[in-house]
């Protein structure tokens, strides 16, 4: 599903980073970024530390799973937006909604419980894979690509 105005959907559990502010904010030009994460939408202490990590000429909004659905239908007309999850639940669930990306991003899904390293630096269970596998068969390309100067690594048969 190609969302209009959507240039990147990135998944990492940091979510706004030195990264994503310097490398990613210049090579798509958005002015926007979208965090969809239950969590992070539900504490407004979080929100407003988010929001201060973003320059001034960027917009941020965070969403639930639930209201990020219904906003993502819209499109993003005249903008150009960043989509960031912490999570491939999140991806999974929007999927589940009816919202398939064209393109994913994993950035950052760093060791922790139930997750083991698969290739470099990114980790996932063995329930984050399959969710990410679905998300394949769905229809998402998904490559692992930390910084937008690097070349990307299809994923899609290390799952």
């Amino acid at each position: 599903m190609n969302i209009e105005g959507i240039v990147l959907v990135r998944i990492d559990d940091r979510l706004i980073h030195g990264q994503v502010m310097t490398s990613w904010l210049n090579y798509t030009g958005a002015n926007k970024i979208m965090i969809i994460d239950d969590g992070v939408a539900a504490d407004p202490f979080m929100k407003s530390v988010l929001k201060t990590c973003v320059p001034a000429n960027v917009r941020l909004a965070t969403f639930t799973i639930e209201k990020a659905a219904v906003r993502l239908k819209k499109g993003f007309a005249g903008d150009k937006c960043i989509v960031l999850v912490k999570y491939p639940e999140t991806l999974y669930q929007l999927m589940k909604k009816g919202i398939v990306f064209d393109q994913i991003n994993i950035g950052g899904m760093g060791v922790s419980g139930t997750r083991t390293k698969f290739f470099r630096n990114i980790s996932a269970s063995e329930e984050e894979k399959q969710m990410l596998k679905e998300l394949v068969d769905a229809g998402s390309h998904i490559s692992v690509r930390i910084i937008a100067e690097d070349s990307e690594t299809d994923i899609s048969k290390m799952l």
